[in-house]
């Protein structure tokens, strides 16, 4: 019950995080919607430090890719989906973190935490660095992309896929590049959100293949 209500205060903080900046601050509703998409990174580490079992973890993701899917329909928090664009990226973003539990949770839970750290804080930041700094931009399947977006995108997935490729394996290789610059690409196609699906479930599968194994 414990682990429970400490994963049930991690997330009503995100989201009361999210109400107070939407408050105090500006309109700007991608901005918001970040807070969220960045915030619930950690959860994932803290659920395996709190030693929670497998069939756990793939309820509660269940549930919550439930709520999601009704929020699209009676947009019972407005904040998740309230973006200039159409986008179903929440809704990947809960079943690819289905998909990677159902897959690493026991197996390779490095892969699990590079492919989902990868989709929180890599196309998180991205897309903050990319509507706040103004930078060379480009149009890719009728989505705006931007210069500064991108090497922020390519950089944090570096970063994490070094840390924990050298915290598995006490060393370093190319292979960390390889991982971060191949899930930069897919990143553009962000068509109705859909990297927020193809781009951790694939980071995870080359992290497990190139660096676990």
């Amino acid at each position: 019950m414990f682990k429970v209500i400490v994963i049930c205060v991690y997330i009503f903080s995100i989201f009361f995080l999210s109400s107070i900046f939407q408050k105090n601050e500006s309109n700007d509703n991608e901005i918001k919607r970040k807070i969220i998409h960045i915030g619930i990174g950690p959860l994932i580490p803290i659920a395996q430090f709190l030693e929670i079992d497998q069939n756990s973890a793939l309820i509660f993701t269940g549930i919550i890719s439930l709520m999601v899917l009704i929020n699209y329909t009676y947009k019972l928090f407005p904040t998740i989906e309230d973006v200039e664009r159409k986008s179903y990226g929440t809704l990947f973003y809960c079943l690819s973190l289905l998909i990677l539990i159902f897959i690493f949770w026991n197996k390779d839970p490095y892969a699990l935490i590079a492919g989902f750290f990868i989709m929180t804080f890599g196309d998180g930041l991205a897309g903050l660095i990319g509507k706040s700094f103004n930078s060379k931009s480009w149009f890719f399947f009728k989505q705006k992309k931007s210069l500064f977006g991108t090497i922020t995108m390519l950089l944090t997935s570096f970063i994490v896929v070094s840390s924990l490729g050298y915290a598995e394996q006490n060393s370093f290789n190319l292979n960390y590049f390889t991982i971060a610059f191949l899930a930069t690409i897919l990143e553009q196609f962000s068509v109705l959100g859909i990297d927020n699906f193809i781009v951790p479930i694939t980071a995870a599968l080359f992290f497990n293949f190139l660096i676990t194994n």
